[in-house]
């Protein structure tokens, strides 16, 4: 493995490469202006070596998720217009060799072998490199607790009579560590409550690492209310995989502490059980299994969730990583109605205008990364999830709270 420091140093000179274009812009419109060439520079060295100060001092044990956060967001802020400045200028080198290389060729140099840059040029890369920076920025300011209501009906021919216009309301990956605002937090807990749903569903990750994060935020949850019940399931965060622990009765100290904390949230944990969901002598199974995802650890055990379940029972399953539903659910022995999963988060970045685009770099690792699917008659649901993950904010993918209601059909 590449040494810390090795890693940092690769870093910085990769930074002052796109801060090397970055500037060719500025120096471009401002040739008269000294101060705002070396300001530029200042403010650049002085990102960096806070964020490689910040990296180098920081300690997995230690679980400060919001100054990690704080430490992403600066990185991105930084790095992602400067890469859009870099695509005009480096791209407009390439035209500048080329052209030197042809008025050379031809004797028509005026003895510069490369051209001069062009102004309208490096207008164009900053005024675009502006777009990203002001939406990252509201991402970070307004995005994180911009929580949206997304409604789906789903009609089913086997539905019980009983359960017609059943309604579910889905969150996922809480992610407690990330959360700075209680006021909003509170809001979007009882926009979940205003819901009305017959039952409250949540499909995993409490936490980023530590159950510790969940302890200032235990009285805010346990205001959720549904009258049929309120369940919950683990994901690949709740495990505690991703941090140094001092011993392994540590790391098992936590996750006991973690199946306390469902409690007292008023959540039943179903750890590859089900449980039977009855409505005026009529029921429906739910299953919920622990985290099973492709390329993470493998908890889960859906025939151990789903043994001695009637084959013509209605069933929704709870099961955190969609992936899940591709390598296992929809083939599965007995038919399972709706799958309901989170885990992605759309990357907490993406493009969504209803009915013309919907795009996320998470598409590139998961094909199902957020919405409604269906396959062989089987429907799974993502939801975008209701914190964040390391980057402290959101743009264009928000906060989610999934609605939905059963229909027979």
């Amino acid at each position: 493995m590449i040494p810390i420091l090795i890693r940092i140093l690769i870093f910085l000179l990769f930074a002052f490469f796109i801060d090397w274009y970055s500037y060719q812009a500025f120096r471009t419109l401002f040739p008269s202006q000294a101060w705002i060439k070396i300001g530029f520079w200042i403010f650049s060295i002085f990102v960096y070596l806070f964020i490689a100060y910040g990296f180098l001092n920081f300690d997995r044990s230690s679980n400060n998720n919001l100054n990690l956060g704080r430490l992403i967001s600066l990185l991105v802020l930084s790095l992602i217009p400067k890469l859009i400045i870099l695509s005009f200028m480096f791209g407009e080198d390439i035209i500048r060799f080329l052209t030197g290389t042809y008025q050379s060729a031809t004797g028509n140099s005026n003895g510069d072998f490369l051209p001069d840059r062009r102004k309208f040029v490096s207008q164009a890369a900053l005024l675009l490199s502006a777009v990203p920076f002001l939406g990252i920025l509201h991402g970070v300011l307004v995005g994180k607790y911009r929580y949206r209501v997304v409604n789906h009906t789903l009609e089913f021919d086997d539905l019980p009579e009983e359960f017609d216009g059943f309604t579910i309301t889905q969150i996922s990956d809480i992610h407690s560590g990330s959360f700075d605002n209680k006021k909003k937090l509170e809001y979007g807990v009882d926009l979940i409550n205003k819901q009305e749903s017959d039952i409250i569903l949540f499909t995993g990750d409490l936490v980023n690492n530590h159950s510790k994060e969940m302890e200032p935020w235990i009285d805010t949850f346990k205001k959720l209310q549904a009258p049929m019940g309120k369940y919950s399931i683990l994901g690949n965060h709740d495990y505690g995989d991703y941090m140094s622990w001092p011993s392994k009765d540590a790391k098992e100290a936590n996750m006991q502490r973690l199946y306390e904390i469902q409690e007292e949230l008023g959540f039943k944990l179903l750890r590859n059980e089900n449980v039977k969901i009855t409505k005026a002598g009529a029921s429906i199974d739910l299953i919920g299994v622990e985290n099973w995802g492709k390329g993470f650890a493998q908890h889960g055990d859906l025939p151990k969730a789903a043994a001695n379940l009637d084959a013509k029972s209605f069933k929704i399953l709870m099961s955190h990583d969609p992936s899940h539903f591709d390598e296992e659910v929809k083939n599965f022995a007995q038919f399972i109605h709706l799958t309901l999963s989170g885990h992605t988060h759309g990357m907490q970045f993406g493009i969504e205008i209803p009915g013309f685009i919907k795009w996320s770099p998470a598409s590139l690792r998961y094909p199902k990364w957020a919405g409604m699917y269906e396959e062989l008659g089987r429907y799974l649901h993502v939801n975008r999830g209701f914190g964040v993950l390391a980057f402290p904010g959101r743009v264009g993918i928000w906060p989610e709270i999934t609605v939905l209601k059963l229909k027979r059909r």
